[in-house]
């Protein structure tokens, strides 16, 4: 009971830049490594199957975001509701809410594995697949569809081990998944000739491996909040304000399905180099906003749950030193972008119309990629107050209210560039948007602290 109060009491008391410290680095590592992960199956596909086999990749990309935002509805939910209600003293809630997450990611998984394997075929299509991508796309999806469900449960319950206190077992679990991964895959694609298959095989088996130790741990009394009988019993009260929470980044995934979608079928009418120049460049971008998703996962029960305690002065420090570091992580993905484009896109082909093509994407898509971090990092700190109103606005408006019109507008306009002139034109749009909310938000809680420090 010692070790567990110390947990909690640190996240009270402890200094806000050790302690984001702390948090994060373990969350930036985890998540890294996971990234990497990813990076280097897209290295071994894109030279070990061929170009097609990465174009085909690209095309997956709408149905996986589809998959992270059924996790993430009650993950990202689930991990914020808990850090304010233990900030608020209440273990039973948390609890609670850990059993009820558990049974609602097991019925949404469920629900969209089946409907993934029954639609999968069109679904692609819908998503911009040709006749020569559709195979690779086709067999990577089905062989992926187990590694779904253990996806959501890793990710979203990781990130609740992080926030009860749990941040250096939280990236052992991420260390997990990548090390099988990145021993498996080229096992798989080269060794047993499985091709883009053996891909999906590998993070299938080291995304169940993952999954087992991640679910280990809330199985352990010893653990700060643990599964107990009695919390898996569905209750509106307790999941409704987790799925109010957990709608922002569930939106910015389904969001994301819509303007990829839009992407990949705008960009077949001009070659498949450009549909493989999209995933390459994304891959690069999503590297980076990895780094600054793992500072978030740091920051956000440090906000939670000193939101919870009325501790108003420590979140805000925690917040303004987590957007510091994410800006300066997406402006060194600006320079890059401007200065090393070729050396990006020759690390994940050979092809030369890829290469080109690549480089003339990452050019213009990073122009206003410096931006992304405050606008990333703000979106979830409205998520880790609860705040679900501005943090689903400020989720959609990147994705939906300005790149959604700009990739229908500016290609009649421009043709091919207009396509990636939407990316910072939407960055922009959204910083700019988040800066005035934020702005907003402070003097809220300036108030809100002047009037618990007069009673």
């Amino acid at each position: 009971m010692t070790n567990e109060n110390d947990r909690l009491n640190e996240l009270a008391h402890a200094p806000v830049g050790r302690l984001l410290w702390k948090y994060s680095l373990p969350a930036i590592v985890g998540m890294m490594v996971m990234s990497l992960y990813n990076v280097i199956d897209r290295i071994y596909i894109g030279h070990g199957v061929g170009p097609d086999a990465i174009e085909g990749l690209t095309i997956t990309f709408p149905v996986m975001n589809i998959s992270v935002a059924f996790g993430v509805l009650i993950g990202a939910g689930a991990s914020a509701r808990i850090s304010i209600v233990l900030g608020m003293g209440n273990k039973a809630l948390a609890e609670r809410i850990l059993g009820n997450s558990f049974v609602m990611t097991l019925i949404f998984g469920t629900f969209y594995i089946a409907m993934f394997g029954i639609f999968m075929e069109p679904l692609l299509r819908l998503f911009g697949a040709s006749d020569t991508s559709l195979p690779y796309a086709y067999e990577f999806m089905m062989y992926m569809l187990p590694g779904l469900m253990f996806n959501n449960l890793t990710f979203s319950y990781n990130n609740v081990m992080r926030a009860t206190g749990y941040p250096v077992r939280a990236m052992v679990a991420m260390f997990i998944g990548a090390g099988l991964n990145v021993a498996l895959a080229p096992i798989f694609i080269f060794g047993l000739g499985w091709g883009i298959k053996g891909a999906a095989i590998a993070t299938d088996i080291a995304m169940g491996i993952s999954m087992l130790f991640v679910l280990w741990h809330f199985m352990q009394p010893s653990s700060s909040v643990h599964f107990k009988r009695g919390t898996f019993k569905l209750s509106a009260s307790v999941l409704l304000p987790v799925i109010a929470i957990g709608a922002a980044p569930c939106i910015v995934n389904t969001a994301g399905c819509l303007v990829n979608a839009v992407i990949n079928n705008t960009l077949q009418g001009y070659g498949g180099a450009n549909v493989a120049a999209m995933g390459i460049s994304v891959t690069f971008i999503q590297l980076l906003v990895t780094f600054v998703l793992g500072l978030c996962l740091g920051m956000q029960p440090i906000v939670g749950y000193n939101y919870g305690a009325g501790k108003f002065h420590r979140l805000k420090r925690a917040y303004l030193l987590c957007v510091s570091v994410a800006t300066a992580v997406c402006a060194l993905g600006t320079l890059m972008g401007q200065v090393a484009p070729g050396l990006i896109a020759r690390m994940f082909t050979t092809h030369d119309g890829q290469i080109t093509a690549s480089v003339h994407a990452l050019c213009i898509i990073t122009w206003m990629f410096w931006s992304a971090g405050f606008q990333i990092v703000s979106t979830n700190f409205f998520q880790a107050l609860g705040d679900a109103i501005k943090s689903i606005f400020m989720s959609l408006s990147r994705q939906v209210l300005f790149m959604f019109p700009l990739l229908l507008i500016l290609p009649s306009f421009f043709g091919l560039d207009g396509v990636w002139y939407a990316f910072p034109l939407s960055d922009l749009a959204a910083f700019l948007i988040a800066v005035v909310l934020v702005l907003v938000k402070f003097r809220a809680i300036n108030r809100l602290a002047a009037a618990t420090a007069s009673r």
